[in-house]
């Protein structure tokens, strides 16, 4: 408890995340806390038009490098994003109530769920990817199996999961090759900022996820 009040007067600062910097050029929102609406919790940059047409030519450019890199690097990285997210918890638990509204308790459901999705992901990408190559089939017929990446997905996460639903998404993307441009709900946004600088410390590249923080209507659509 004691840990997670340490964050009570913490300021967080985010944006969009584009090849791994941070940008900001976009308008500036003060985030506040739903239940004081005069505390101040940071203030975070919506991703601007020049912004999200790079983040979308950024991911479109690494996915043939991300898809080829092999499950085990990739599983690893989420298993390392996993450690990370427990090492900052109270960090997490305390930003989901300061900002997303949660209860403590909320919150540490939020950092549970996500790492298991974390963990859950990388075993089901190795055994996905365990075998390729042929199968059995009736004699003159050839049945192969194998299993490739899509190319850039778009996961848009909502307020009420601010880290379990946006983490779940965005990891069984990129476990299996695929590259990622995550737009977070506009209330919770510094969690997500949070969430990707953790991913990118545990080794996920940056061309390989993009983040782009905004109201639906302007950013999502």
């Amino acid at each position: 408890m004691e840990k997670v009040t340490a964050f009570k007067d913490h300021q967080w600062h985010g944006g969009p995340v584009v090849n791994g910097e941070t940008l900001t050029t976009g308008q500036v929102n003060q985030v506040v806390s739903p239940q004081d609406l005069s505390h101040q919790v940071g203030h975070v940059y919506w991703a601007d038009a020049e912004g999200i047409e790079q983040a979308i030519a950024t991911a479109h450019n690494a996915f043939p490098n991300w898809s080829r890199t092999s499950v085990e690097m990739r599983a690893s990285a989420l298993e390392e994003f996993a450690d990370l997210m427990e090492e900052h918890r109270h960090e997490l638990i305390a930003l989901c109530t300061l900002e997303g509204g949660k209860l403590l308790q909320d919150g540490i459901d939020e950092v549970r769920e996500a790492v298991d999705f974390c963990r859950y992901y990388a075993q089901e990408a190795r055994k996905l990817y365990a075998y390729e190559g042929p199968l059995m089939g009736p004699t003159g017929e050839l049945n192969e199996l194998f299993v490739q990446a899509r190319g850039v997905f778009a996961c848009i996460s909502p307020w009420n999961f601010p880290l379990a639903i946006f983490t779940g998404q965005v990891v069984a993307a990129l476990v299996t090759g695929n590259t990622v441009i995550a737009k977070p709900a506009e209330q919770t946004s510094l969690v997500a900022y949070r969430a990707v600088q953790l991913m990118l410390e545990a080794g996920i590249p940056g061309d390989a996820i993009q983040l782009l923080p905004g109201t639906g209507a302007e950013v999502g659509s």
